[in-house]
């Protein structure tokens, strides 16, 4: 048999520990301009990491083409 979760009198779930007791910070709400702060920074970080990507590529990309043109001289 499988344990039975406790309920009111009213048959409705007894409600959950408090947030502090979990050990979890509170949930507060934020403006939507903070949302869109948040977002832009996000935003911001994964262009930067993906520049660094592409630098990196068309380093690799550089060096293959001196070697096609060493090999095509040949």
């Amino acid at each position: 048999m499988t344990p039975e979760k406790k309920t009111d009198q009213a048959g409705i779930p007894a409600p959950a520990k408090p947030a502090q007791d979990v050990g979890r910070k509170p949930w507060v709400p934020k403006s939507p301009v903070d949302v869109m702060l948040t977002q832009i920074a996000k935003q911001e970080k994964r262009v930067a990491e993906m520049q660094k990507t592409l630098d990196a590529e068309k380093v690799t990309l550089n060096k293959l083409l001196q070697a096609k043109k060493v090999l095509e001289s040949i």
